[in-house]
């Protein structure tokens, strides 16, 4: 399976916040997305998520379709690709348990899913993702009670919870000390490579980039600049991404020949 993205553009009414955006994610990869604040990088994830819908341009997965999806067909997209937010997203005063279980929401009944009815079969889905995440001690505990990491996991197995094909974690380490980002991303590479779920990762940090994903897609100003691996991120295309001397992104010195921007090179197929 493949996630294809196509000339993918969204206008806001004062700006563009994406600028004819295309690329190509083969299934089981782990792809950061990186820029500085305001370039686009957030909105993509929503946009495939179809939290937003773009303004123009296609999104395809595994032959599909999805940009134009509706009612129950957007509900199961939206189940398949899975959000990781920042902010966790909980429910505080609901128990670990139950935050994890609205992850099944799709596929249970309103009805069902307000009473708190949920299946055998879901339940055991929900403790299976909280054990993942090393979370399952803490099934009956107050999601407000935990730590900043602690809800991060417990999110990413809410996310786990639904099944997906596809992670979207937009800035998912940006609140967390270094410890906890560690065990977080720990995590999503584990998904990533023994479960083969396609990441999508946006990251502040260069250093976290380069050590955790396959592939990096570098986006300025709504628009495609960078294309290609860890190794390829050199200290230049960093400084013109981002404006900075790669000292102040975290980025060890390489070879500028090793690389080119991606308006100079072949978009990965």
């Amino acid at each position: 399976m493949t996630l294809k993205i196509d000339r993918l553009t969204k206008v806001f009414a004062t700006s563009t916040a994406l600028n004819d955006v295309s690329f190509t994610v083969p299934t089981g990869s782990m792809v950061g997305v990186i820029g500085r604040s305001g370039a686009g990088k957030s909105t993509l994830l929503r946009a495939i998520n179809r939290l937003s819908d773009a303004t123009s341009g296609t999104i395809v997965f595994n032959g599909q379709n999805v940009s134009g999806l509706k009612g129950a067909e957007l509900r199961r997209w939206r189940s398949r690709a899975a959000m990781v937010f920042q902010q966790f997203n909980l429910a505080g005063r609901l128990d670990v348990m139950t935050n994890v279980l609205l992850g099944r929401l799709s596929r249970v009944s309103t009805l069902r899913a307000a009473l708190n009815l949920y299946s055998e079969e879901d339940r055991a889905i929900a403790t299976a993702a909280l054990d993942l995440v090393d979370m399952a001690d803490y099934a009956a505990q107050r999601a407000e009670s935990l730590s900043g990491g602690q809800q991060q996991r417990v999110a990413i197995a809410r996310a786990l919870a639904q099944e997906p094909e596809l992670i979207l974690a937009d800035e998912p380490v940006a609140s967390l000390d270094p410890r906890n980002t560690r065990i977080v991303m720990d995590t999503l590479q584990r998904l990533n490579r023994e479960f083969g779920i396609t990441v999508l990762v946006n990251l502040h940090s260069i250093d976290l980039a380069r050590k955790y994903c396959d592939r990096l897609i570098g986006l300025q100003g709504g628009r495609m600049f960078f294309d290609g691996t860890a190794a390829q991120l050199t200290d230049g295309v960093v400084r013109d991404l981002y404006g900075m001397e790669s000292s102040e992104a975290g980025v060890e010195n390489t070879p500028l020949s090793a690389v080119k921007p991606v308006a100079k090179m072949e978009m990965a197929k």
